[in-house]
């Protein structure tokens, strides 16, 4: 990369914040003093996972991906960002001789706006949607139950269906079912099931009999070195791309500009379309914008939004889809929800120290800073209200989570609720916001 410096800040010492904005929904987002060190990468999987790839931050430096914004604390913002979703320069920092010098390694625009933080963040973002062609308003979602956080990817049909009969037996206003990662055979072999799990059409057919709406995860442009896909098709793959390791195994890319590939995409949501899913959540998104050899030359950010085009056009026009991991500006106006931070976990603080990583502190911290999306791009997903006992920290947990204007879903096993997680469950369980925050 090469950055170029394209301007300078004054700034009042000791009152002036550096407001770095995160790459995708994991990266962490906020605003830091100038003696502050914001959060890195603990190693390089993690920045590939987890932050942009290709652009580590140098030392004293602040960088934001498509926004930087400097509170210079004497009542006004300097933004610099994107124009718009088809290009997101990294945009940077750094102290000198007592001002702030910007770089940055692509054209970026530049505002200034009176006020606080808050009120400049707002009013980009609105400036953001215009430019992206999003949607002016956003309807109210039911709220939702997960069986992510509770049964992980050892789930099985029978889960399902018990926690199905206790939603209805206690109450819990959950309208959509959503059956996360551990129905599939492979990561890519979505429509092959995993042995052990029973039957996901019977398992959908159960969740909307009951008047209920049913959901899917999938991690669309991931390929998994010991998927049927890898093994049959390294043609559908983009050459060079490495998207990390997980699940025990190395991570490709699938190559949406491949017509063959773009099929296969499609119809895959078009077979869940037919199963009579309309929730699609749609993980690990940030590898359909890795660099790589494409078949067709499209760079990778026009490449994502095309892959996004593809599941649209299978999974239909009335269906929701729900964005995670996800690369934030070149998301606007393709997908309905968005996760804003990174995954929550039964800890309060990250294993590794990484706050991109799952943890109670790092999903409060970044879903906080980017609220201010909610109902200007899409509905925010705070993720999942999850209150069991063993949730350390769950009385501030579920704070957060009602201070959100975003998509409320449950993923306890409903049995596991003692009385005040089933009350806190009952009482968060309410649809989104339609108002801006």
């Amino acid at each position: 990369m090469s950055f170029v410096d394209i301007g300078e800040v004054a700034y009042v010492p000791g009152s002036a914040r550096v407001f770095e904005h995160g790459w995708q929904s994991w990266s962490p987002t906020g605003a830091y003093r100038l003696d502050e060190t914001p959060p890195r990468p603990a190693n390089g999987t993690i920045q590939i996972l987890c932050y942009r790839p290709g652009t580590p931050v140098p030392e004293r430096t602040f960088q934001g991906e498509g926004l930087l914004a400097v509170e210079t604390g004497d009542g006004s913002v300097e933004l610099w960002s994107a124009a718009g979703p088809h290009e997101v320069p990294s945009i940077r920092a750094r102290e000198e001789g007592g001002r702030l010098v910007i770089s940055a390694d692509a054209p970026a625009r530049h505002h200034r706006v009176e006020g606080d933080l808050g009120t400049a963040l707002r009013r980009w973002a609105e400036t953001m949607a215009a430019a992206a062609s999003a949607p002016r308003t956003f309807p109210a979602l039911p709220p939702m139950w997960c069986t992510w956080y509770g049964y992980w990817d050892k789930v099985v049909e029978a889960d399902v269906l018990e926690n199905l009969e206790l939603a209805t037996r206690h109450g819990l206003p959950a309208d959509m079912f959503l059956i996360d990662d551990g129905y599939e055979a492979g990561i890519g072999d979505w429509l092959d099931p995993r042995p052990g799990f029973g039957s996901l059409a019977r398992a959908v057919d159960a969740v909307t009999g009951t008047g209920r709406r049913a959901g899917i995860w999938t991690a669309p442009f991931l390929v998994g070195h010991d998927s049927r896909l890898y093994r049959e098709h390294p043609e559908w793959l983009v050459g060079g791309a490495y998207a990390g390791r997980m699940w025990n195994q190395d991570l490709a890319v699938l190559d949406v500009t491949h017509p063959d590939a773009a099929e296969h995409l499609t119809q895959v949501f078009r077979t869940f379309a037919g199963m009579g899913i309309t929730h699609f959540k749609l993980d690990y998104l940030y590898a359909g914008a890795l660099a790589g050899r494409r078949h067709e030359d499209l760079d990778p950010i026009a490449a994502y939004r095309r892959g996004l085009e593809l599941i649209r056009r299978g999974a239909g026009e009335e269906a929701t889809l729900h964005g995670c991991g996800a690369p934030m500006l070149p998301s606007i106006g393709l997908v309905d929800v968005m996760r804003v931070s990174p995954d929550i976990a039964l800890t309060l603080r990250p294993r590794s120290g990484d706050i991109s990583q799952p943890s109670q502190l790092g999903a409060r911290l970044t879903g906080a800073a980017r609220e201010f999306l909610h109902a200007r791009w899409w509905v925010n997903d705070p993720d999942c209200i999850v209150v069991r006992p063993e949730m350390e920290a769950r009385e501030e947990w579920a704070a957060h989570v009602a201070a959100t204007g975003g998509l409320r879903g449950s993923s306890d096993p409903i049995a596991a609720l003692d009385e005040w997680g089933m009350e806190t469950t009952r009482r968060l369980l309410v649809p989104t916001a339609t108002d801006p925050s």
